[in-house]
């Protein structure tokens, strides 16, 4: 007898390895809505920069993206574009606070831009990979 379906442990859907939801809260964060926070982020940290800094000082921007990202991500475990657009960074261990380590590196990763945009088969960047680390719906 040949089976359509694939036994639930076979599932190839999004988070599934993870151990995530296939939607809701908690589920995998699509790449759309990923981006639209990482967008509001970059303005956000580039206004901050222009009033702080003066016009002409790109670099700043960088580093003021990275500095509000590090410690948002540690303090409240969403940047201000992912609580915008009601996400969240999943921890490894459930409840645990982000270690500040692992969004140093996180965020270094994704300043670097390539390898946020290199992903797995469930939508995760290299960054998160590295850094076991998912971004998840908040609501």
């Amino acid at each position: 007898m040949v089976r359509d379906a694939q036994p639930p442990s076979q599932e190839r859907r999004r988070g599934a390895s993870l151990g995530l939801p296939p939607d809701g809260p908690g589920s995998l964060a699509g790449f759309g809505s990923r981006v639209q926070a990482y967008l509001v982020d970059a303005v956000a940290s580039g206004l901050v920069a222009l009033a702080f800094f003066g016009p002409g000082r790109a670099y700043w921007s960088l580093l003021t993206f990275a500095a509000i990202t590090v410690v948002s991500l540690v303090l409240f475990g969403q940047t201000p574009g992912m609580r915008l657009l009601g996400l969240r960074l999943a921890h490894p261990r459930p409840g645990a606070q982000l270690a500040w380590w692992r969004a140093v590196v996180r965020t270094a990763l994704l300043c670097l831009l390539v390898p946020a945009l290199v992903v797995d088969a469930d939508g995760r960047g290299l960054h998160d990979r590295l850094t076991d680390t998912a971004v998840v719906r908040d609501r």
